[in-house]
Parts: structure tokens; sequence; C-alpha cells
């Protein structure tokens, strides 16, 4: 896929934060696997070329999940928060995001 079939502007939008845990660190460190928290709407192919047009790397491959937001008590009432998507993105050997090094 290449990212002519998709805008620019709505390219700078799929990709809302990287996702910083101890588990997105281990998976980094052990997959070369980024994880980021992205648009709800968006698919694998438009987080393929937002993350090459961006961060200027080789996409392997893209993995999607669906994070279910929780149950939460507002006083008396039950509220829930909204589901998110997070993106599992592979990259191609010997490629890498540094997010330290950008500051």
């Amino acid at each position: 896929m290449s990212t002519n079939r998709f805008t620019d502007e709505r390219l700078l939008q799929v990709i809302l934060a990287p996702q910083i845990s101890e588990k997105s660190t281990r998976i980094a460190d052990k997959n070369e696997q980024v994880v980021f928290r992205v648009a709800s709407d968006a698919n694998k192919h438009e987080i393929k070329a937002a993350v090459e047009l961006l961060f200027k790397v080789q996409v392997n491959s893209v993995q999607v999940a669906v994070v279910k937001g929780k149950e939460k008590r507002f006083g008396r009432m039950m509220g829930r928060r909204s589901n998110w998507k997070k993106a599992f993105v592979c990259l191609k050997p010997g490629q890498e995001i540094d997010f330290v090094a950008g500051q």
C-alpha cells in the first residue's frame, strides 16, 4: 500500500500517542514492535501508512486490539470509560523508532 491513497491530513490524525508501559517496552525489546494509541476508526492500512509517514521507517505488519473501557463509579452513579484502540506495529529488521532522541 502506498501513502498516496490516504490524505496526509487524515494520516496525521490516526496516531494519537505512543503507549509507554512495562509490557510495551518488553515487546519493543523482544519483537521489534512499537505500541501506539490510535484513532478508534483507524484500520491497519491507515496505521501502517501513518507510521511510515511520521517516523520515516518501514513497517512489516500491524496488529490492532480494542481495549474495553472500565466501569467506574462517579458518586452514586455508575459510569463507563470509552473504549480505545491500540496498534502493535512490527518494524522491518534494522528499523527503530527512538522517542527519547526527538526531544
